[in-house]
């Protein structure tokens, strides 16, 4: 089951109701909150709905199942109306000194937290509406009405503005999800309910307009810019076979589409989909203030009660400064500030990292890459390409390129291997666009042989070379020192010579080598290649990538064995990769990084962190992101920490006063959530 709930706002409600509810359902591990959208989900308990609802109750909130209620209940204008009520009844107060302005002033800015601050007295359970509570009271006792409607109306206000902050970190996740049109424009004309498209129909995708759904690229031809999803900074080419994503905008040109998602499985659905679970994945910071704050707030209650008596019992002092004083540490002590430090600067950098087409899966995994002393890479699919791509033509017996390519293109139009595929597309960039060749035969395993301009043509491997009886000595020689860089080489010759060879290879990304230096910049060493290639590859990929560390020939499980190895000499190690393969590795790295837009399923399942554009200069990066969330954190826990232990002095000293108090902890609250908020806009992968 899973109900909104209204009220649930920072970590310290999560805590009350883990308290409350988990013994109804069998255990706290058995529920899961979404701060950001309000939401409580309850797993695997024969609880029923309405004695939930009614213990959430209890607790001053309030829950309503999901499935009967859509859109979420907004509070934000309901206690932004007893804010403003409660601000101008205290200015209405002031005038004539009224005294009930000064009580309609402190009733509505504290009527909404009387049903927890009670929840909380009643539990033995002291949070910080009890501790407004009581200093709003302890203040009517004494005769200071002013002081009461003030406190009333700042932690009103602050409230206010922390239920803001949140709204601001929800719609950010929000936006996403809304990128996608709900309506589709099918072949046709007819428009039809996003849901309601089923696998496999076509839809019209006119220029300027979001596409739905993910699908193939049926006819047509534009750019598209996929920066909602992949973080590209510069659209894509699209043409038949391409892949488009929900939520991404179409260019210039018109597509008919034919989808391979429903809208429910998009990767724009998956991606708001994991950035809601990772809300709940708490990291170590997070975990650290919730205990702190949960030792912290009795104490502070002792050392108030200790204020008020060893003046008044002790030394004889009068009763009612020291209550008023102990009234100001209740107030100065409230935990607000505290405990919203680093949820909010989390989910903010959670949200900055999915803009950038980086899918981290939780706070831990973002905070552990922020703290990685190593790395290692997989090779083809990561480091690579894992594509052939032509590296090299040799024209042979008078032969020009030109001459080569359009022999080599006329034969391979015919196949849809791999090597053919990518000597089509070397051919297309040069312009190279020959009549296919006739006669076309194909020959297993070695190659084919067609007749171009009346003229017989083979194409194939080294040993078809062989069969044809043309290998000279000095042709070997320069095949054998082609293939020892770990190149693919195809041979091209017609019935009485060699025309020439065309080496091709699986290329190195254009931002490997970059992303390397990046990292040593940022302090991560060593970095690391591991590669089941053989030793020639594996050394040629990492001369161009700028890596000396590497393993290859390795199995699944030796790459297994190696992360355990740098784990065990450097502490933290991240592993990248994207085939099924890597799978093992990178559930065994303290952090794993899967190639998202062309990686496998299973790499992907395995990861902690998407890189949904096969970005890899998005490695050093995420880092660096990680490392700007780590000091912001800390720099709210040390503010609020030191403004608390600052008026503590004073107050001690009897220098406090409640409404400063107030607007202390006020203060402190806005400056840590514009201070987490900042991380919306991301960092550069600076150390």
């Amino acid at each position: 089951m899973t109900f909104r709930i209204r009220g649930l706002d920072c970590a310290e409600e999560v805590a009350v109701l883990r308290r409350e509810i988990g013994p109804l359902v069998g255990g706290a591990d058995r529920l899961s909150f979404d701060v950001l959208n309000g939401r409580m989900t309850i797993l695997g308990s024969s609880a029923s709905a309405a004695g939930i609802i009614a213990a959430v109750r209890r607790t001053g909130m309030e829950a309503t199942l999901e499935d009967t209620l859509a859109p979420p209940p907004s509070v934000r204008n309901w206690r932004l109306a007893l804010t403003v009520a409660s601000g101008v009844c205290l200015a209405a107060g002031l005038g004539p000194a009224d005294r009930w302005g000064y009580a309609a002033a402190t009733l509505a800015g504290a009527g909404p937290v009387l049903p927890k601050a009670w929840f909380a007295l009643r539990r033995g359970r002291p949070d910080m509406n009890l501790l407004m509570v009581v200093a709003i009271a302890g203040a009517i006792v004494i005769g200071e009405w002013l002081e009461a409607a003030s406190v009333a109306f700042l932690f009103s206000l602050s409230l206010t503005l922390e239920a803001w902050s949140v709204g601001r970190a929800r719609r950010a996740i929000g936006a996403l999800l809304h990128l996608a049109p709900r309506r589709v424009r099918l072949v046709g004309g007819a428009e039809v309910a996003a849901e309601a498209v089923v696998v496999g129909t076509l839809f019209q995708v006119r220029p300027g307009e979001r596409i739905s759904l993910d699908g193939e690229v049926e006819s047509g031809c534009s750019e598209v810019n996929q920066a909602p999803i992949t973080g590209e900074s510069m659209p894509v080419a699209k043409e038949p076979g391409a892949l488009v994503y929900a939520g991404t905008m179409n260019g210039s040109g018109s597509l008919v589409v034919r989808s391979t998602k429903p809208s429910s499985e998009t990767a724009l659905a998956h991606i708001v989909r994991l950035v809601e679970e990772a809300q709940q994945k708490r990291a170590p910071a997070e975990q650290w203030v919730d205990r702190f704050a949960a030792v912290y707030t009795p104490a502070v209650m002792g050392l108030a009660a200790l204020v008020f008596l060893v003046p008044v019992v002790g030394l004889g002092l009068p009763a009612s400064e020291w209550l008023y004083q102990a009234l100001v540490l209740l107030v100065i002590a409230c935990p607000c500030a505290l405990v919203i430090a680093t949820p909010v600067g989390v989910v903010a950098a959670l949200t900055a990292a999915a803009r950038a087409g980086v899918l981290v899966k939780g706070g831990v995994h973002l905070e552990t890459l922020a703290r990685v002393k190593s790395i290692a890479f997989d090779k083809t699919g990561t480091l690579t390409t894992g594509q052939p791509s032509v590296v090299a033509v040799v024209a042979l017996a008078g032969h020009t390129e030109q001459e080569l390519l359009e022999r080599a293109v006329a034969l391979e139009l015919h196949s849809d291997h791999p090597l053919a595929r990518a000597i089509v597309a070397y051919g297309k960039e040069r312009s190279v666009h020959p009549l296919p060749a006739e006669s076309f035969t194909l020959q297993p395993g070695k190659g084919a042989v067609g007749v171009w301009q009346g003229r017989q043509f083979w194409i194939g491997s080294h040993r078809y070379l062989e069969e044809w009886g043309q290998e000279t000595p000095a042709i070997h020689e320069r095949l054998v020192e082609l293939a020892g860089s770990g190149r693919t080489v195809v041979v091209v010759g017609n019935e009485s010579h060699v025309c020439g060879f065309l080496a091709l290879a699986d290329t190195v990304r254009p931002e490997a080598a970059e992303t390397v230096r990046q990292l040593a910049a940022l302090g991560v060493a060593p970095v690391v290649m591991l590669t089941g290639d053989n030793e020639p590859t594996a050394e040629a990929v990492g001369r161009e990538a700028g890596i000396v560390d590497i393993s290859a020939e390795l199995l699944p499980a030796d790459k297994v064995r190696v992360i355990e190895e740098l784990v065990a000499r450097h502490g933290l190690v991240a592993m990248v990769g994207d085939g099924i393969n890597d799978a093992p590795a990178l559930r065994r790295a303290s952090v794993g990084l899967a190639m998202g837009a062309a990686g496998s399923d299973t790499a992907m399942e395995a990861a902690d962190v998407a890189l949904l554009a096969d970005g890899l200069g998005k490695v050093a990066w995420l880092i660096g992101h990680g490392r700007r969330m780590l000091r912001v954190i800390r720099a709210n826990i040390a503010l609020a920490l030191g403004v608390k232990a600052l008026f503590v002095l004073l107050t001690i000293t009897g220098h406090g006063s409640l409404w400063a108090a107030v607007a202390a902890d006020m203060g402190m609250s806005l400056l840590v959530i514009f201070n987490a908020l900042r991380l919306l806009r991301g960092p550069t992968a600076a150390p």
